[in-house]
């Protein structure tokens, strides 16, 4: 009798015990399954080493991009076709990405971002510069492919300089066009606000002598050479950046949409200011980096926008690059 009472009494124990597991088991889940979805990104920074130099990729954001309207010289059949391919519909969430050149002695910044330029979904370069572990006034200097809001918006806030040490450089072609107000007249009216909002973005770097164009491609810095590719904007430009035998082509606005222009380099955006000159440009600068291999920075291809690209026929693929948690030499 007492072994069945004890037997009784370990077997109520196990029980308890299983009934306890269970109850806080699904208490457990519970407070799991109900805590709050994050829905944030981490900091927007990606390093790779480009022979000595330290390359940061920095997101300033990223922004619905109206491809069914902006796409121009291609059916929009072929527009959704090329979309779908790529598991991708209309808009398409395009980022705005910009580039640190560690040289060893120059911190060199390539575009800035749009500021506040964009609203709400744009401007986050900065903090994510300090979370790549530098300060705005570490910048030497900003080199600016071209200077559309969503490049040069960023080198001012509240009409103040966000880099006050950096002179800011892009060709003199760009600056002739886009600073002098009277090329607002003969714009398409749509590109109105671009010409102010490049004047005012670099009016103080002009006041403080800070604001050095450039003529032709040439070399600005040891290892970092101007390419002017005309025709999205009238002085848009790329820089090569080269150490041992390494080379990073940052091309600026060369391609918007991949996923289209890539498959059909003759595609162009209403943003182009010269339709024809930009496909040459693109044409140019898609044969030079597949030929020489280069590695590509661009400013609206997927965050990090680093990659090759590779020849398909009458064609082109991007390849991204390799994630590395270290950059490696």
């Amino acid at each position: 009798m007492t072994l069945i009472r004890r037997g009784l009494s370990m077997n109520i124990g196990a029980w308890c015990i299983v009934i306890l597991s269970v109850v806080a088991g699904v208490r457990m889940n519970t407070a799991l399954a109900a805590a709050p979805q994050i829905k944030t990104q981490g900091p927007g920074f990606y390093r790779m080493m480009v022979g000595q130099f330290e390359v940061t990729a920095l997101l300033d954001g990223t922004h619905p991009f109206p491809i069914d309207t902006v796409i121009e010289g291609v059916p929009k059949a072929e527009v959704e076709r090329d979309l779908a391919r790529d598991f991708l519909q209309a808009p398409v969430q395009g980022s705005i990405n910009a580039f640190l050149i560690n040289t060893g002695s120059k911190l060199i910044l390539i575009d800035t971002g749009a500021g506040v330029l964009y609203g709400d979904c744009c401007g986050r370069l900065l903090a994510n510069l300090r979370a790549a572990g530098y300060q705005p006034g570490q910048i030497d200097e900003v080199l600016l492919t071209h200077l559309h809001k969503d490049h040069v918006g960023g080198i001012v806030a509240n009409g103040a300089m966000v880099f006050p040490n950096a002179v800011v450089r892009t060709s003199q072609a760009e600056a002739d066009y886009w600073l002098n107000p009277a090329n607002k007249t003969k714009a398409p009216a749509f590109l109105s606000t671009f010409f102010d909002a490049a004047i005012a973005s670099v009016a103080p770097y002009v006041a403080s002598g800070r604001f050095e164009p450039f003529s032709g491609d040439l070399e600005l810095d040891p290892g970092i050479r101007a390419v002017v590719l005309p025709g999205h904007t009238p002085g848009h430009a790329a820089y090569l950046v080269e150490s041992n035998s390494k080379n990073l082509l940052v091309w600026g606005d060369v391609i918007h949409v991949a996923a289209i222009q890539l498959r059909n380099p003759t595609a162009s955006v209403e943003y182009d200011s010269d339709a024809v000159a930009a496909r040459r440009s693109r044409r140019y600068a898609l044969k030079l980096a597949a030929d020489k291999h280069y590695l590509v920075g661009a400013a609206h291809i997927a965050f990090p926008g680093l990659g090759h690209i590779r020849k398909n026929g009458s064609a082109y693929d991007w390849v991204p690059v390799n994630y590395e948690a270290a950059p490696a030499q």
